[in-house]
Formats: C-alpha cells, sequence, structure tokens
C-alpha cells in the first residue's frame, strides 16, 4: 500500500542497507535453484526432512552475527537437532552419498537469508525488503535462464502456470499471516511442509521413507518447537529467561 501514500515509491525504492538488500534478492534466488537441483536428486522427502533444519541453523547463526540471546536450552535444542540431520545423513556409512548434503546447504543458505532479512528489518521497511529482493533475485535469473532455458511443451504452461499462481499465493499469505502475527507463532505450521511434501513425493514421485529418516525428522521438528516455546518464553519474561533460557 506503500505506491498510495506521498513519496510512496521512492520510499519503497530508497535502502539505507542497499547492498545487503541485493544480496538478499540474489541469495535467495540461488537457493531456489538449490532447493530444485535437490528435489530432482533426492527427492521431496529426503530435501525437505533435512530443509526443516533452517530454523535452528538462523538461531544459532543469530547470536554471533545479529548479537542476539540464546540461553543453553535451546543451543541444547540446536545441537539435537543436528543430530537429528545426522541420522538422516549417516555419514561414515556405506548409505551416505554427497548428494544427500545439498539439503544441507539450501537451509544453510536459507538461513544466512533469514539473518539477513531480520538485520535489514532494522533499517529498512518491510516494502524496501520485498521490491529489492523481487528486483534482484528476477535480475540473477534472467541472467541464469540463456544457458539453462528449455521451451515449455503442451502442458508444461499449465504446470508453470500454477507453481506461479500457487507461489504468489504462499508468499501473499505467509505476509499476511506476520502481519497479523509474530513469526515465532507461524513457524511451527512451517513443519507442516512435511507432511504435505511427504504425502507427495510418495504418492505421486515414489519417494520412499525409511527408519531413519523418519526417527531424524522427528528430531529435527521437537527440537525445533522446543526452542521456539523456549524464545516464546524469553519474550513473555525477558529478565528471567536471559538466565535460565
Amino acid at each position: 500500500y506503500s505506491h498510495r501514500q506521498p513519496d510512496g515509491f521512492k520510499k519503497v525504492f530508497k535502502s539505507n542497507r542497499f547492498f545487503l538488500q541485493i544480496s538478499r534478492g540474489v541469495l535467495l534466488s540461488l537457493q531456489i535453484c538449490v532447493a530444485i537441483y535437490g528435489f530432482s536428486t533426492i527427492g521431496l522427502v529426503g530435501f525437505h526432512v533435512v530443509f526443516a533444519s533452517y530454523p535452528l541453523i538462523i538461531m544459532a547463526l543469530s547470536v554471533p552475527i545479529l548479537g542476539e540471546m540464546v540461553g543453553w536450552r535451546r543451543w541444547l535444542a540446536v545441537m539435537i537437532g543436528f543430530c537429528g540431520v545426522l541420522l538422516i545423513l549417516r555419514p561414515g556409512t556405506a548409505l551416505f552419498v554427497i548428494e544427500n548434503l545439498i539439503p544441507v546447504f539450501g537451509a544453510l543458505m536459507f538461513a544466512l537469508y533469514g539473518i539477513m532479512t531480520r538485520y535489514v528489518a532494522r533499517y529498512d521497511s518491510t516494502d524496501t525488503s520485498f521490491f529489492w529482493t523481487a528486483i534482484s533475485g528476477g535480475f540473477v535469473v534472467l541472467l541464469m535462464a540463456p544457458f539453462f532455458w528449455t521451451p515449455p511443451v503442451g502442458f508444461d504452461w499449465g504446470w508453470m502456470a500454477i507453481l506461479c499462481l500457487t507461489g504468489t499465493a504462499g508468499h501473499y499469505l505467509l505476509i499476511r499471516a506476520l502481519n497479523e502475527t509474530t513469526a515465532s507463532t507461524i513457524q511451527p505450521f512451517a513443519y507442516l511442509q512435511l507432511v504435505f511434501s511427504s504425502a507427495l513425493g510418495i504418492k505421486i514421485f515414489g519417494d520412499q521413507l525409511d527408519p531413519m529418516l523418519i526417527a531424524g525428522a522427528l528430531v529435527i521438528v521437537a527440537s525445533g518447537l522446543f526452542a521456539l516455546e523456549r524464545e516464546k518464553k524469553q519474550k513473555a519474561n525477558p529478565r528471567e529467561s536471559v538466565r535460565f533460557n
């Protein structure tokens, strides 16, 4: 709605952290490319289960980069969550393949994007951040398109239209949700992506679930929910929880 205000476009265009805003958009577009490659390499289920660890990575990085306070209980949740990732990856065994690191890389990229978003929010409005994310991300995709472009054939156009509509609707609903409540309230619902991606991956693409994958997913989700609950308590009682959280 900024364009309806006096000098609305000018206010959206102006950024106090221009380089970081551009970097955010570039990083997000590259992360999406990594995710797409991960979907085609290890499947929806395998990617999303490990990718669900990104809130824990954000929490860990927020201490040295943003100077946020994280108590020992949340550090313990971060370490347990990473143990869940190791359960899934199984390094040092015959089941480990280098492609399994793709979702780890994707989660790290998205976590860095989240950290940068938190940081620029101190200096720029939400409209400015969304504007420069779209502009810089779109520019990156345009530069990459000549090297990877394949003309859509037949119903590919329909799938592309569905992708655009669902992607746009998802971002719109997320923005509306963030306007109505806090990020820590919304985050637990993000773990529903494991349910949806698992259902789609198994039903449509024939992905497989194994006991270690399920166990690792449960550990990651439980650790993330516990950490978010501790964060809520810290915000509710900052003086008491700085020491004990």
